[in-house]
């Protein structure tokens, strides 16, 4: 039975980043999940594993929950569907809305709801130029994004994703999508130049971006508090602190991504809180329902909600939706979930236990030799491999260095993320980790890191 479907699936399905020839023709075998529970799934062949990557960064309250299970049957007996276009609305939703503009930094007045953080993005997107539109500034539609920065994978969100892969062949990025420098001070400062002066460059280089372009075209900056898949990056000191005047002072709204930091990934309800971060809008998805059903949700501060009212009486209805924004399945699912982060304070889980994990790697692995930095915050870390520490010397990308320790990880029973940016594990586990089983991924990360190493050296890579 196992083999039947696989053999369906590679006959039948094209997979999201995966080599399409290779799985097609059987030299990439399917991994069949069958369950989970926790911060571990089983396969149908049989393996246990401990998912070190939380799903995608998204299953934030574990596998398994029945009472998650339990509020989307119950949605669905009484009410499957219905859509929230013209004034219609749920019980569920209506609660939910109130829920988020109450956790959110202060000066959210409204929510907008899709299904992905992708479609979320081009909301925001939307939302920037209608705004503009009816400020009578059509012209300041460009937002900014970050190298390295992720916000999806579909036309507009793929455009401001800073991965030049998501644009290949995809005639990708668009020009309205302008760039700017990643905050990643390991790689990006000038010798003996500390965080602080970094930041203060990474911020003048967007003042002078924005003063290029013209201040009248550039209507938003978009950024993830934490970068997620351009490699984990926490900001360095005073970045958010020396970014956010540039942008008042041009008149550029801030769009706060927050699709992996909310809901207590990083050990505060949201990224914002921990930064000091004061967005004009807000991008929610993965944690939000904990990826039990999907859901996103675009929270529209104050700001740009007056605007939005104001300009009702001469635009009319607000012309953008989703079939499926505010499904109720979603925001049964999404109470359910938020009520266990609260409950069972998830928040404050990943601020210790993540701590934990963090302290662990860094002691298990940062004086390795091909080891290069070893950062995080909350339950996100990672750790960055160089063929020479004291040269900060790349490995040769065709050794595929993360790749090669993400599959001995793997072969260990940890599920970890070999990084699309260098050669990077990263880290994301379910925010209901224990401290054994943060012990537990370093123990084996080690081994495999040792694994690794031996194997470079033996080939004549170190």
């Amino acid at each position: 039975m196992l083999d039947r479907i696989k053999d369906m699936d590679r006959a039948a399905v094209l997979h999201p980043f995966t080599q399409a020839a290779d799985y097609a023709s059987g030299k990439i075998d399917p991994v069949v999940v069958e369950s989970g529970s926790g911060a571990r799934i089983r396969t149908a062949d049989g393996q246990d594993l401990i998912d070190g990557f939380g799903g995608l960064y998204c299953v934030n309250v574990g596998y398994g929950r029945a009472e998650v299970a339990d509020a989307i049957h119950q949605q669905a007996r009484q009410l499957a569907y219905y859509h929230s276009y013209a004034g219609h609305t749920t019980e569920p939703l209506a609660r939910l809305s109130d829920r988020l503009i109450r956790m959110a930094p202060a000066g959210m007045a409204k929510v907008f709801y899709g299904l992905s953080g992708s479609d979320a993005n081009e909301t925001q997107a939307k939302l920037v130029w209608y705004y503009n539109n009816l400020r009578g500034k059509p012209a300041k539609k460009k937002i900014i994004a970050r190298e390295r920065g992720y916000h999806g994978s579909s036309v507009i969100s793929g455009s401001m994703t800073g991965l030049s892969f998501y644009h290949d062949l995809m005639d990708l990025p668009l020009p309205i999508i302008l760039r700017t420098g990643v905050p990643h001070h390991y790689w990006g400062a000038a010798e003996g130049e500390s965080e602080q002066a970094f930041s203060a460059r990474r911020a003048a280089e967007l003042d002078a971006l924005i003063e290029q372009e013209g201040p009248d075209t550039v209507g938003a900056f978009i950024a993830e508090p934490v970068l997620g898949t351009g490699g984990i990056i926490p900001p360095p000191a005073g970045y958010w602190d020396a970014i956010q005047p540039v942008l008042r002072k041009h008149d550029v709204l801030l769009i706060a991504d927050e699709v992996i930091t909310g809901f207590g990934r990083i050990g505060t309800p949201f990224g914002s809180d921990l930064y000091g971060m004061t967005p004009d809008l807000i991008t929610c998805a993965k944690g939000l329902t904990s990826a039990y059903v999907p859901m996103s949700a675009v929270l529209i501060g104050e700001k740009v909600w007056n605007v939005v009212r104001d300009g009702a009486e001469r635009a009319g209805a607000f012309s953008h939706g989703y079939t499926y924004s505010g499904h109720p399945l979603g925001a049964a699912a999404a109470n359910a979930c938020l009520d266990i982060v609260e409950r069972e304070d998830l928040a404050g889980n990943a601020a210790r236990v993540g701590g934990h994990l963090l302290a662990g790697l860094s002691q298990a692995l940062a004086q390795h030799e091909i080891v290069g930095e070893v950062r995080g915050v909350g339950m996100l870390a990672a750790v960055e491999f160089v063929a020479d520490r004291a040269a900060k010397r790349r490995f040769d990308p065709a050794l595929k260095v993360g790749a090669r320790l993400s599959a001995a990880a793997r072969a260990r029973g940890l599920i970890t993320r070999a990084m699309p940016h260098g050669d990077i594990l990263g880290f994301a586990p379910p925010l209901v980790l224990t401290s054994a089983e943060a012990d537990r991924i370093v123990e084996i990360t080690a081994d495999a890191v040792r694994d690794v190493a031996d194997q470079l050296a033996r080939e004549g890579a170190l």
